[in-house]
């Protein structure tokens, strides 16, 4: 059974940076994607990034287009997703989550971004930034 395990949230000035860690267990394929997703009160969830196990092809939402980088570390089975020049806006619960058996070329992890192709979520981390 697949295992997410976010970490690296916190409080932070707006302008500020942090770096959030995805932390895999389970998986029985060398083929897969994690998207990084945020809920806020009042707003609907959304799809921020993603990548694939072994492709370069990544995925940003034109929100965090240039300020947010996420990168991977197979060895490790963990995906980072930088956060830098935050704003107010970019405060909420961010979760990881994983597409599992994609192909190992030509996977555009976007597409599951937009039809909801995700699934085995971890739990989440606060995120919060402040002026």
């Amino acid at each position: 059974q697949v295992h997410l395990v976010e970490s690296g949230g916190g409080k932070v000035q707006t302008g500020g940076s942090l770096r959030l860690s995805c932390t895999a267990s389970g998986f029985t394929s060398d083929y897969y994607a994690i998207g990084w997703f945020r809920a806020a009160p009042g707003k609907d969830r959304e799809g921020v990034s993603c990548i694939s196990s072994s492709d370069t092809k990544t995925y940003y939402s034109d929100s965090v287009k240039g300020r947010f980088t996420i990168s991977r570390d197979n060895a490790k089975n963990t995906v980072y997703l930088q956060m830098n020049s935050l704003k107010r806006e970019d405060t909420g619960v961010y979760f990881c989550a994983a597409v599992l058996d994609v192909p190992p070329t030509s996977y555009d992890c976007s597409v599951d971004i937009m039809n909801d192709g995700f699934g085995s979520w971890g739990p989440g981390t606060q995120v919060t930034v402040s002026s």
